[in-house]
């Protein structure tokens, strides 16, 4: 049984990547100078290419069966997994900035960059200890209270102008939705690792997003 939950892991994640990718993809070449469009694609890719180095050394393991030798990529593709998944939101803010045409969240941006800031800078210290098969679940913590706050941001504006018609009126709910699934897997994926299949419909929630940029 395990091995079939594993295979159907595999599948996942390359549909994902594969679909993933090529949202960025084809948002870029089909943008014809809408700059929004373009940053919906870099970001596609951002996330895309981010996870990819997480996903590919999962896959790995799951076909294999060897995860000590992959645990150091394995390890190292988290750190940069977090790290890009802070330049999504980032991007994913920009957009909806652009969408909306709101030219007063100066102070709400600065803020948003200063958390970004904080969650790399906290990614980038020893204490997280990466390469570890089961890395402190206390600085999975504290790395991801940033995260968190740039989440509320981000999907607090998406909700405050759900109402303008767009085709992101859904967004603040696939944040929302991603951050319900994502929150247990850091709190307590260390002590129970069937919590971490959580990360399969955040998966969802982020192409949800993806595909909600196809109609800008």
């Amino acid at each position: 049984m395990k091995r079939v939950f594993g295979m159907i892991e595999v599948i996942f994640d390359i549909l994902y990547l594969f679909t993933s990718m090529m949202i960025g993809i084809v948002l870029i070449i089909s943008a014809s100078g809408n700059t929004i469009r373009i940053i919906a694609g870099l970001m596609a890719i951002v996330l895309s290419g981010g996870d990819a180095f997480h996903l590919i050394p999962r896959i790995l393991v799951i076909i294999t069966g060897r995860e000590e030798t992959y645990q150091r990529m394995l390890g190292r593709g988290k750190q940069i997994t977090s790290i890009t998944m802070t330049l999504f939101y980032i991007l994913l803010w920009h957009i909806g900035i652009s969408v909306y045409r709101i030219d007063n969240l100066a102070i709400l941006t600065y803020t948003l960059y200063l958390l970004a800031i904080i969650r790399i800078f906290l990614c980038f210290l020893p204490q997280n200890k990466w390469l570890d098969r089961y890395p402190p679940a206390l600085w999975g913590i504290y790395r991801n209270i940033p995260f968190l706050l740039i989440g509320m941001l981000v999907g607090g504006m998406f909700f405050m102008n759900r109402s303008i018609p767009s085709s992101f009126g859904l967004a603040w709910l696939a944040i929302c939705l991603s951050f319900i699934f994502y929150i247990p897997v850091v709190l307590w994926a260390n002590s129970n690792s069937k919590i971490g299949m959580l990360m399969l419909p955040k998966t969802l929630a982020y192409v949800w997003l993806l595909v909600m940029c196809l109609s800008i």
